[in-house]
């Protein structure tokens, strides 16, 4: 009697490329990887006996997943009948304590949060399931968010004023964003770096030498992305009306001057508020950003890309060199610059994430 061979599995293009997908998946439940893999040499038109004996199971087993594809498609891959597979380990109960004592209370050692042994322990549970308890809740007690409130009673009226002036700048006007990087170390490595290669980054002694301090003062041109810098000795009232004179001098006459700062003592010192009254500096507009919301200063996107790209892994053997090196990279960044565009109204800004996007 000649032996029936079922006829090839019909797979759509739209199947048959998401069945190589999930077949070749590392992520994907095992049952859905075999299914898929014994579908793909179904609809290549191999027999139910060879697939049973390429995926380790039997013809019987083959013809059901077949037939549950023929009629529930891509979305039967895998499934589970109602009332079938691995009943529950865990009792709900168990797993509501669990989240509860997450959320709400700490060790009786006074740990500041839970672990997943010693959750695990405290309930009779193993860690890993304490783990797949806390990812299916998206619950990450060893993560810690910093915060910080601005109590400035005018905090809407000072927003509303530099958001306004990032979206909407005057006409025949420059706008700057300006702030202090203090205290940037001129730190020197004991020893000498090695060089990247293959199979190994740049390396670095943990361990280091002071050389000394410098203090960088920096102006962004919110238009063009030009930043304005000195670095100085210190960071006086003296030092910051050195600089707005820098900037003064670097500006076009006919322009008007607003200048984005903080609530530094020093920008609001006595030398700084006379220099400013005079008729001269007419032009001159300070807009203060609120207490505590450098996320509002848009210098302090540069800074970042400063401090990672330059100073963070750099050697410097003195105040002198350190200075150079800014020098050097400032005079980079100016013959390309890249503004950070504002895009966000006053209304939708929050203290954990600036409405600024480099451009």
């Amino acid at each position: 009697m000649p032996i029936e061979i079922a006829a090839p599995l019909k797979v759509s293009p739209e199947d048959r490329a998401e069945l190589e997908r999930m077949a070749v998946s590392s992520s994907l439940p095992y049952r859905v990887v075999v299914q898929s893999s014994a579908l793909l040499l179904a609809a290549a038109g191999e027999s139910n006996g060879a697939i049973a004996r390429a995926c380790a199971t039997t013809t019987g087993t083959v013809r059901r997943w077949r037939t549950k594809f023929e009629t529930g498609g891509i979305s039967a891959v895998g499934s589970i009948a109602k009332g079938r597979g691995r009943k529950p380990e865990i009792a709900e109960s168990v797993i509501d304590a669990i989240v509860n004592d997450t959320l709400h209370t700490v060790p009786d050692d006074e740990s500041t949060q839970w672990s997943t042994r010693t959750m695990g322990e405290r309930h009779g549970v193993g860690k890993d399931t304490v783990a797949r308890i806390w990812r299916a809740r998206k619950l990450r007690p060893w993560r810690v968010d910093t915060f910080k409130l601005s109590n400035d009673p005018d905090f809407e009226a000072k927003l509303v004023d530099v958001v306004g002036l990032y979206l909407n700048p005057p006409e025949r006007a420059v706008v700057f964003s300006f702030d202090e990087k203090t205290q940037c170390q001129a730190l020197d490595r004991t020893q000498p770096s090695l060089p990247l290669k293959p199979g190994r980054g740049r390396t670095m002694t943990h361990d280091y030498k002071r050389n000394g301090t410098t203090d960088l003062f920096a102006a962004s041109n919110v238009g063009t992305g030009e930043v304005l810098h000195h670095t100085r000795k210190s960071h006086t009232g003296e030092d910051v009306l050195a600089f707005f004179r820098w900037i003064d001098v670097h500006t076009p006459r006919n322009l008007e001057i607003h200048v984005v700062l903080d609530n530094l003592s020093a920008h609001k010192s006595e030398p700084v508020r006379a220099w400013l009254a005079k008729p001269a500096q007419k032009r001159w507009h300070l807009h203060f950003t609120p207490t505590s919301s450098s996320w509002l200063n848009l210098v302090e996107g540069w800074f970042a890309q400063l401090t990672n790209k330059r100073l963070r892994t750099g050697s410097f053997n003195s105040v002198a060199a350190l200075n150079e090196a800014i020098d050097v990279w400032v005079s980079h960044w100016n013959d390309d610059p890249q503004p950070f565009v504002w895009v966000k109204t006053a209304e939708e800004p929050s203290p954990r994430s600036s409405g600024a996007e480099p451009h």
